[in-house]
C-alpha cells in the first residue's frame, strides 16, 4: 500500500525526528524513508533534493522542504498549534528558540579545524549553552511542563524529538540541570503513540 505521506531523512533523529513524531502523535500514517549511506546522498541525491537539504516531505506529486515548516504543517495537521495568532506566536517563538540552540550546538560539532573547533565548543558549552538552558527552563516552569501555552504543543514535540542530537553535540545531558525541560521530554516519550514509536525505531548514534 501506498501511503500518502512521504518523509526522507537520514537515519537519524536530527531534524526528522519532531516530524516523524507528530505524525506518529496524530495517527497518520506516513512512509518513514532513511538514508543511510552518505556517499550515496552526496553523489546521487542530494543533487535531486530542493536546494539540497533534508528532511523533505512528499504528498501527492507536491514536494516540500524546510524542517519547521514541514512540522508546523503537519502539527496542524493533529492539533497541536495555538488555539488563536497569539498561541502560534508564543509557540513558534519557542520552536525558534530551541532552533537557535541547534544552530550554535552544530557551530563547533561540523567545524573541520580543529582549534576553531575547541574554541568554539568552549563558547557554546559554557557560556550560551547554559543561557539557553536557564531560560528555556524557567519557561518550562512557567508554563505547567511545557513549552508554551501550558498544555502539550508542537514545540514540546521539537525539544523532545531532538533532544537527543543535542546531547551527541554537547557530549554530556545537557538535561541534568534543566529539570523541567527534562520533565518536557519526559511527558511526550511517555504519551502512548510516542513509546510505541521509540520501541520500534532503528536504533541510531543519535
Amino acid at each position: 500500500m501506498t501511503l500518502p505521506y512521504k518523509l526522507t531523512y537520514f537515519n537519524v533523529t536530527g531534524l526528522g525526528e519532531p516530524i516523524r513524531f507528530l505524525f506518529t502523535y496524530g495517527n497518520i500514517e506516513f512512509e518513514d524513508s532513511r538514508i543511510d549511506d552518505f556517499e550515496e546522498w552526496k553523489n546521487k541525491i542530494k543533487p535531486t533534493m530542493p536546494f539540497g537539504q533534508m528532511p523533505i516531505l512528499e504528498y501527492e506529486s507536491k514536494v516540500a522542504h524546510q524542517s519547521l515548516a514541514i512540522a508546523r504543517y503537519v502539527a496542524k495537521k493533529v492539533e497541536l498549534v495555538g488555539k488563536n495568532d497569539w498561541e502560534d506566536l508564543e509557540i513558534d517563538a519557542a520552536v525558534d528558540t530551541l532552533n537557535d540552540l541547534k544552530i550554535k550546538l552544530s557551530s563547533f560539532h561540523y567545524e573541520s579545524d580543529e582549534n576553531i573547533k575547541k574554541s568554539k565548543m568552549e563558547l557554546v558549552l559554557k557560556e550560551q549553552l547554559p543561557y539557553y538552558l536557564k531560560k528555556l527552563n524557567d519557561q518550562a516552569e512557567k508554563n505547567g511542563g511545557h513549552l508554551a501555552c501550558n498544555r502539550l504543543t508542537w514545540a514540546d514535540m521539537y525539544l523532545a524529538g531532538i533532544a537527543k542530537y543535542f546531547n551527541y553535540v554537547a557530549q554530556k545531558d545537557i538535561f541534568a540541570d534543566a529539570p523541567a525541560l527534562k520533565k518536557v521530554c519526559d511527558y511526550v516519550y511517555n504519551l502512548p503513540s510516542i513509546k510505541a514509536w521509540m520501541n520500534k525505531s532503528p536504533k541510531t548514534l543519535f
